[in-house]
């Protein structure tokens, strides 16, 4: 673990001047977070309660500064709306202070600055799983914590808060190593980690939480802890799968696995072969071996003239696989797939581990989205079509479908014997997930911190929504241009025109008439792919305790209320709520 001694710098540009009271900067509010500061969710019983939230003084932000080596931002400075904004453009944290962390030293300082102030916290690194935005309070950014090394010997990585998959994958490879990382090079390893990771591997290696060695963890108490198996199993086991809420992690060192080279890419089929391919796909599953990773994803393609023209207008099955074993293997096992039929595109390559993020394509533009998921323990093919006909090109508004092939690796440790990681739902065999982008709310706040408002420009960009949200030949999710229309040319529906909160609430029931559609299979919910302000739901306690099984969401609960009695981490919609406090649902923003 590293020093986290420092000696603070004095800097030409601080945002904040140390002798200037920040009630008088431009957009500076005069009186602090005013409360809880972000979505709360689930459970309507309070926390037990923080202490009343202070404007932050002159002297109080310039010892901050003093103890800070990265920058202190306060609202109306310059840098401070940059800072707030992450992946997703729906909402945006705007708290009262941010501190620019580049070392584990300044989150200690900007900690104990927020207890002393009676501030809440939140975190972001990269903002992909951002869904409960602080409205006031301290905003924590890792972004500059950005230091990788990989240890080959030991077959192993340290990655700081703010790194995200693509450098530990680039850093790895030289070594013929590949760690556990998401379809998406630009989503950040911690957040992902801590929710558990279902990865391009994760059928041949399991969950990326169960890779983890150790955890460097900042606590609601300003206390730094270096956390492994032997230190504090429950807290250790607590933190890969259900650990958002319990500190602001710092560090991790995660296993690596010796894959130095893939067979894999998409099989592409029109929508006349869309009936065939699920079908054929459900039955696939049910031979592969655990060595082959695979995901469907049918996105309904915009007819625009900057589309390559296979996609115009077209409505696509994209099927995703990652097999680890020789490519000549590989040929036989995707046969059966090939037999549904000729295919868009046919890409299923031996390529080199550092280019498997080209399997998914994931957007790399930010914009706005949300999203839903089911856990499945099984599924049939007239399901899945209705799924299919539900979010398809005739559906009111934007819906991509993925479905995840689980099993395998996932399902074979973290019994409660091991301390392998309280990631919930090992059993499910599938992932449905459904994800949509939200017109109208990319600009200022979005559907805001605290007011679901209406600002912002019809922006959805080129790219598709979402961290993981499926692309192709380049292009976003939902393959969208520059006037926003859907796949056969119109809005996304009329709510679009009436506002994001309108297209929010379009989105919203979408996604839960498809999901019951599987409602027999339904075991619960990821946390990975839980994407927007859920926290908010009338449903909310059931979308916190959907995550866990009764059991292992009463045990987070308990964690939660003995590490952060005072509830100081409470922005994020769905870990462990609890029936007698404010859930640990509401802590850590993700991202």
């Amino acid at each position: 673990m590293e020093s986290n001694d420092h000696t603070p710098r004095t800097r030409q540009s601080r945002h904040t001047h140390p002798t200037q009271d920040p009630r008088q900067l431009p957009g500076t509010r005069s009186g602090g977070s005013g409360g809880p500061g972000g979505r709360t969710g689930a459970t309507p019983i309070p926390a037990a309660p923080a202490a009343p939230a202070t404007p932050a003084t002159p002297s109080a932000l310039a010892e901050l500064v003093r103890q800070t080596r990265g920058p202190v931002l306060v609202p109306g400075g310059e840098g401070y709306d940059a800072e707030r904004s992450g992946f997703q453009r729906a909402y945006r944290h705007r708290p009262d202070v941010i501190v620019g962390a580049e070392c584990a030293g300044d989150v200690v300082a900007a900690v104990r600055f927020a207890r002393a102030q009676g501030l809440p916290v939140a975190v972001q690194a990269t903002g992909h799983g951002l869904s409960a935005a602080a409205d006031g309070g301290l905003l924590i950014s890792t972004r500059r914590m950005a230091g990788v090394r990989v240890d080959a010997a030991a077959g192993s990585a340290r990655a700081e808060a703010g790194v995200v998959w693509g450098q530990v994958v680039e850093a790895a490879a030289p070594h013929g190593l590949a760690p556990l990382n998401g379809s998406s090079p630009g989503v950040g390893v911690i957040s992902y980690t801590l929710g558990g990771g279902v990865g391009v591997l994760a059928r041949t290696y399991g969950f990326a939480a169960d890779q983890v060695r150790s955890v460097d963890l900042v606590t609601a108490d300003a206390r730094q802890l270096h956390v492994t198996a032997d230190s504090d199993p429950e807290l250790f086991r607590a933190l890969l799968g259900g650990g958002h809420g319990l500190g602001v992690v710092t560090a991790m060192e995660f296993g690596l696995v010796p894959v130095a080279r893939l067979y894999g890419g998409q099989l592409v089929f029109g929508g006349e072969r869309i009936d065939e391919a699920l079908a054929a796909y459900l039955r696939w599953t049910e031979t592969v071996p655990d060595e082959l990773t695979s995901s469907l994803a049918l996105i309904a393609y915009p007819d625009l003239p900057q589309l390559p023209e296979p996609l115009r207008g077209r409505y696509l099955a994209q099927i995703r696989i990652a097999y680890t074993g020789s490519a000549e293997e590989g040929e036989r096992l995707v046969a059966p797939l090939r037999a549904v039929g000729p295919r868009v595109s046919d890409e299923l390559r031996e390529m080199p581990y550092a280019d498997s993020h080209t399997i998914h394509r994931d957007p790399s533009d930010p914009h706005a989205y949300d999203g839903d998921n089911a856990l499945l323990s099984g599924l049939d093919v007239e399901a899945l079509h209705r799924v299919a006909v539900l979010t398809g090109p005739d559906a009111p508004t934007m819906c991509v479908l993925q479905l995840n092939h689980l099993g395998g690796a996932m399902a074979k440790r973290g019994g409660p014997e091991e301390v392998a990681g309280s990631v919930g739902h090992r059993d499910a065999r599938f992932a449905l997930r459904l994800l949509s982008p939200l017109p109208g709310a990319e600009a200022g706040d979005g559907l805001g911190a605290d007011t679901g408002d209406d600002r912002g420009a019809d922006d959805l960009g080129a790219d598709g929504p979402g961290a993981d949200g499926p692309g192709a030949d380049g292009r976003g999710a939902d393959g969208r241009g520059a006037d926003g229309r859907g796949a056969d040319g119109r809005g996304s529906g009329e709510a679009a025109s009436e506002g994001p909160g309108a297209a929010l609430a379009a989105v919203r029931a979408l996604h839960a008439e498809a999901l019951a559609a599987v409602a027999p299979w339904r075991i619960g919910r990821s946390v990975n792919f839980l994407f927007g302000s859920h926290g908010e739901r009338p449903d909310a306690a059931e979308v916190a305790r959907s995550v866990h099984d009764a059991d292992e969401h009463r045990r987070l609960a308990g964690l939660k209320a003995h590490h952060d009695p005072e509830n100081v981490f409470r922005f994020h919609p769905s870990e462990a709520a609890t029936a007698d406090r404010t859930p640990a649902a509401v802590t850590t923003a993700r991202g």
